[in-house]
């Protein structure tokens, strides 16, 4: 029997969101209807003017991740809080893993790690991070970001980040971390994903296109080795268009875990409204 995904909410920091008592609500919201997590996009600097590939005008209002899921944690008490993603190339792994530490230990245990290797050139060259090294920075990163979470003592020696002879407490309330989801729809995406994430996220699929993400992810777990401590990879999807019965059936048989929705609407009304209509789909 196909198993059932479980109901995310996408841009908890974002647009209508990013005003602090429109956030409330709808995290209150949402957690109340059922929906098991919330979800934040990252761009730190947007290129002004818009220009391709940029997916958001520069008027585009985000809050950061980690400050927004502190804030919805404080509203809430049993939906999980998961970046969608954030673009780790692009901080300090220390600095960001005491923030999402914080998170963790604030929230009771309910992070979610998602992690993207970014592609806006602009926005890499505004903060000084390299794009064309992105992909085997982030993997650097997520492991001395694992190492400082849980090692007794820490150490890591690596081309863009050592340490040792340091520790960062709290730790996260999860151990070895909070579990690290890695974003992306490709060959080094899903590579990443086997070799180093708990879950996998792709954005904006449709069925047949999440079947095709699949089947390379299991094409990656035939070449390369997953560590047994990982477990099965969880699969997130946000998915395409409206989210009906018959497609959260579809997405299930393929094996997906959770669909994170995306809210549409101007105002906050709009957007409770929207919650309000998809909570069917949890409960049915």
């Amino acid at each position: 029997m196909a198993q059932k995904p479980g109901i995310g909410l996408f841009n908890i920091n974002n647009f209508v969101c990013s005003e602090p008592e429109n956030l409330v609500r709808v995290a209150e919201a949402a957690e109340a209807a059922g929906y098991d997590s919330l979800w934040t996009g990252e761009h730190v600097v947007l290129p002004d003017p818009q220009a391709p590939p940029s997916p958001v005008a520069p008027e585009g209002r985000m809050l950061d991740p980690a400050v927004a899921l502190t804030f919805a944690a404080a509203h809430t008490s049993r939906v999980k809080l998961g970046t969608g993603i954030i673009i780790l190339p692009q901080r300090n792994p220390l600095v960001l893993a005491k923030e999402l530490a914080s998170v963790d230990v604030l929230s009771g245990g309910r992070l979610l790690f998602g992690v993207g290797v970014g592609y806006l050139k602009a926005e890499f060259d505004a903060i000084g991070a390299s794009l064309e090294d992105r992909g085997t920075r982030t993997l650097e990163y997520v492991e001395a970001m694992r190492q400082i979470w849980s090692a007794d003592k820490p150490r890591y020696d690596g081309r863009y980040v050592s340490f040792s002879g340091v520790v960062a407490n709290p730790r996260p309330l999860q151990q070895p971390g909070p579990p690290v989801i890695m974003g992306g729809n490709s060959k080094p995406a899903y590579r990443r994903s086997v070799t180093h994430g708990d879950g996998w996220y792709g954005y904006a699929l449709d069925v047949d296109a999440t079947a095709a993400a699949l089947e390379g992810l299991r094409a990656a777990a035939q070449r390369y080795e997953r560590p047994d401590w990982l477990g099965e990879l969880e699969i997130t999807v946000t998915p395409r268009g409206r989210l009906d019965a018959a497609k959260l059936e579809r997405f299930g048989e393929l094996g997906v875990h959770r669909l994170v929705i995306v809210p549409r609407g101007d105002d906050v009304d709009a957007w409770l409204r929207y919650v309000e209509d998809n909570a069917a789909l949890i409960t049915s």
